[in-house]
């Protein structure tokens, strides 16, 4: 029995074979172990399951049963008793996963997609996809929005997109950026423009509507990039604790952004297939669909070497960098690295104005210029689309910026 490597005594062992999922306390207790849980964890979410299968067995419920609402009304006996505690909710979503993956219990009920909600919402999204082919964040941002016009235009009386006209268009974007910053206001702006543009392929709308949409004055030159000095790098990097497992992948992740600029995102993507080291380089997985190879330093590869060798839990997950307690994955979302650096800033004392892991990034086109290097050089590291992206580093080169500048009108000579 699989409950034998969490518990030894048999009374206890025989009260977590009670009632309908008695058959399924192995399974579940088999995956707690293949995902890393730690003993005395994997002991509270086993009890809680024996908990419900005997609560199911005193109302003849089965496994079938085992719903929402099965579920809402154990969570509330529990309430009642008042021995809900914060492991419940972790436990039953487990639970359901697992039963639904062995076909136990039915899957949850589906929310209707975009295409079944309004077609032309769906439409939008299949251009938007496989047409303009835009990454899943940047789609999402745009049905967010869409929608919302969308729902506008009903309430204002425009069923029909023949009777759309300009006042419509420009009094959404003042109801959606009115009280906003420029940077929202010009994400509503692309959206309507995009959307506009698909219409009048579509033949939806004969004439381009897109002109009345106000120009958003952007600032993205206005100020200058944020970065570290190469002291404060070196600090950073020294106050990663490397006597212990989570320390060295702490390590290894911000030797990538500050060594080879990664995103966040694609330091979260990266997969054990990515690093080719014969080769000695490293294939990243870019905005979209688009990937990169590059040179993978030989600092970098050693730390993610002796992560990998070290430290990096066994389990199924085919991402380099795994969680650091259990269950064992890969970070779920970028916001993962953006914690681990203002972590480890503030380990190393620093504060500086800017605390996310793009500063990384910053920080390593400024010292690449401060060297010698060309914009084109920097904005390939980058692997920026356009050079106009990389042309704000131009602006922390300051002696160069004085050769160039121009005496102040009417000033003194």
């Amino acid at each position: 029995m699989s409950t034998e490597r969490f518990f030894t005594r048999p009374w206890v062992i025989r009260r977590l074979y009670e009632g309908p999922l008695a058959t399924h306390v192995d399974g579940f207790a088999a995956r707690l172990s293949d995902h890393g849980f730690a003993r005395s964890t994997a002991q509270r979410q086993i009890r809680i399951v024996a908990e419900l299968s005997r609560w199911m067995n005193r109302r003849d419920l089965t496994v079938s049963d085992l719903g929402k609402e099965t579920i809402d009304a154990f969570l509330d006996s529990r309430r009642k008793s008042r021995r809900l505690g914060y492991a419940y909710d972790a436990t039953l979503r487990m639970l359901t996963d697992y039963l639904r993956g062995a076909g136990l219990i039915a899957a949850p009920v589906q929310q209707p997609t975009d295409s079944e909600q309004d077609p032309i919402l769906g439409a939008f999204q299949e251009y938007l996809e496989q047409e303009r082919g835009l990454s899943a964040p940047t789609i999402a941002n745009h049905l967010r929005v869409t929608r919302r016009f969308l729902g506008s235009l009903r309430d204002s009386g425009a069923g029909e997109f023949s009777q759309l006209r300009a006042e419509h268009i420009a009094d959404f974007f003042l109801s959606q950026t009115q009280h906003t910053g420029w940077q929202h206001a010009k994400s509503v702006a692309t959206t309507l423009r995009a959307f506009l543009r698909f219409l009048r392929l579509r033949g939806a709308i004969a004439t381009d509507l897109g002109a009345c949409i106000p120009h958003v004055h952007t600032r993205h030159l206005a100020t200058l990039p944020k970065f570290l000095g190469r002291e404060q790098v070196e600090l950073l990097l020294k106050h990663c604790n490397r006597g212990t497992a989570r320390g060295r992948r702490d390590f290894a992740i911000l030797l990538l952004l500050a060594r080879l600029g990664l995103r966040a995102g694609e330091v979260v993507a990266m997969s054990l297939d990515d690093i080719d080291w014969e080769a000695g380089e490293l294939v990243v997985h870019g905005k979209g669909p688009r990937t990169s190879r590059l040179p993978l330093p030989s600092d970098v590869g050693s730390a993610i070497a002796e992560y990998l060798l070290r430290d990096r839990p066994r389990c199924s997950s085919r991402r380099v960098f795994i969680r650091a307690k259990a269950p064992y994955e890969g970070f779920s979302r970028p916001i993962a690295i953006g914690h681990i650096m203002r972590r480890t800033l503030a380990r190393a004392g620093l504060h500086p104005p800017c605390t996310g892991a793009y500063v990384l990034r910053h920080t390593l086109a400024t010292q690449m210029l401060q060297q010698g290097a060309s914009l084109t050089e920097i904005g390939q590291i980058l692997r920026h689309r356009r050079q106009d992206t990389t042309t704000i580093y131009a602006k922390v080169d300051l002696s160069k910026l004085q050769e160039v500048a121009q005496p102040w009108p009417g000033g003194e000579s």
